[in-house]
């Protein structure tokens, strides 16, 4: 009877692929943070891509950058349509630096055109540690899952101070009134986060309030 041949087995290539993947993780933390590196003081803005521009929050978002702008702060969205559009365009028209952290969705998500430092992401993890490694505030104005998301990864990095406190500003208070009901009810009356971990959050109704809370919270940190 004729021997069988050892073949050589073919490669894994879905195990190949996971390894690979590093590399471009890597290459995304590393083209990101060489072009954020030198952009100074920023204030990452957040908020839905499906508002439509005739909105009072688009016309609020848009002037909220450019007093951010003139207050000595660059802006950073996430590079889409609608509430990031209106950062990066209030940012660009006051003269400043208007950074798009842009993802690559399958839907919905094209850079808009008032960005001038424009940075691409396959990973959101990758672009949410842009988010917070260059931003000095927080401002959220209203959104969906995706607005919840990079607002959970804010205020449980403080909560549980991986980072320094820094302002978490909700901009429109009746929009954002159900979520921080919900906190300050069965959240905190359940014993899920403690009293002082409410005053990680602040809301603001007018840009010039954005301006004023974190204005006055370095103001206070620079006096300790």
């Amino acid at each position: 009877m004729a021997k069988a041949k050892n073949h050589p087995q073919a490669p894994d290539f879905e195990m190949m692929e996971d390894p690979w993947r590093i590399f471009r993780i890597m290459a995304e933390f590393v083209a990101g943070f060489e072009e954020l590196k030198d952009i100074g003081p920023a204030v990452s803005i957040f908020g839905s891509s499906r508002i439509h521009t005739a909105h009072s929050y688009y016309d609020a978002a848009e002037k909220t950058a450019e007093l951010l702008v003139k207050a000595g702060y660059a802006v950073i969205t996430g590079g889409g349509p609608s509430i990031m559009e209106a950062g990066n365009k209030g940012a660009a028209q006051a003269g400043g630096k208007s950074i798009g952290l842009n993802i690559d969705l399958p839907f919905e998500q094209k850079a808009n055109s008032y960005i001038n430092h424009l940075i691409n992401f396959h990973y959101f993890f990758c672009r949410k540690v842009c988010f917070v490694k260059y931003a000095k505030a927080f401002v959220i104005f209203p959104g969906g899952y995706g607005t919840l998301d990079e607002l959970s990864e804010s205020i449980t990095l403080i909560q549980t101070q991986r980072m320094d406190q820094f302002p978490v500003i909700l901009y429109g208070s009746k929009y954002w009134k159900g979520l921080l009901d919900w906190f300050k009810g069965p959240m905190l009356h359940e014993g899920c986060i403690d009293l002082k971990d409410l005053d990680i959050i602040q809301t603001a109704d007018k840009p010039e309030e954005v301006v004023r809370i974190i204005k006055q919270f370095y103001a206070k940190k620079k006096k300790k």
